[in-house]
């Protein structure tokens, strides 16, 4: 065995065996301690920030798990795609050109066809200020920039009802909302 082999032989990586095609490494490892609760397929989400880079990373977070998703970058823009084809849940951002997200909520909650919608509203600031008022006035949840991956989807599987379908908090299917 020469010098170089063995200087070499404490680094190179081992060489896997025909008859052992199951190695520890080749087993994936599960991170979670347990299974996440998803929405059912096709669930259709509405996202509104005017951050490209936001609007991209939930895009690409929830297309992962089967989800049908909507952009808009203002506020003016996203009440009129949910007023074309009600979503099934949106993320709004608070800070927004035009309209602010607190007074988009607002017109969400007054028009008939997507008052039962909820609303995960979204701020990078870091005062509880904003997410006070966010759920006085109706979201459903609350989400400060920046958020993990696990974070989207444990803000969505509590939002979840028994056949998997999101859901304001406090309301049943089908029952009547309170006054915004």
């Amino acid at each position: 065995m020469s010098i170089l082999d063995r200087l070499l032989g404490g680094v190179r990586k081992p060489t896997a065996h025909p008859e052992a095609p199951h190695t520890a490494a080749a087993v994936p490892v599960e991170r979670r301690r347990r299974k996440r609760v998803n929405a059912r397929k096709g669930t259709k989400v509405l996202i509104i920030d005017d951050s490209p880079t936001v609007v991209a990373v939930l895009r690409k977070t929830l297309a992962s798990a089967g989800y049908e998703t909507r952009e808009a970058l203002d506020a003016e823009q996203g009440l009129a795609l949910i007023a074309e084809a009600p979503p099934d849940l949106v993320f709004l951002d608070i800070i927004l050109p035009g309209m602010n997200g607190f007074n988009a909520l607002r017109t969400i909650r007054r028009m008939p066809a997507s008052q039962h919608i909820p609303v995960i509203m979204i701020s990078g600031n870091e005062h509880a200020t904003e997410q006070f008022y966010a759920n006085r006035i109706g979201a459903d949840d609350f989400m400060k920039k920046p958020f993990s991956r696990h974070e989207i989807f444990a803000r969505i599987e509590a939002l979840l009802d028994g056949q998997l379908v999101p859901r304001r908090r406090g309301v049943a299917a089908g029952a009547p909302l309170p006054p915004p």
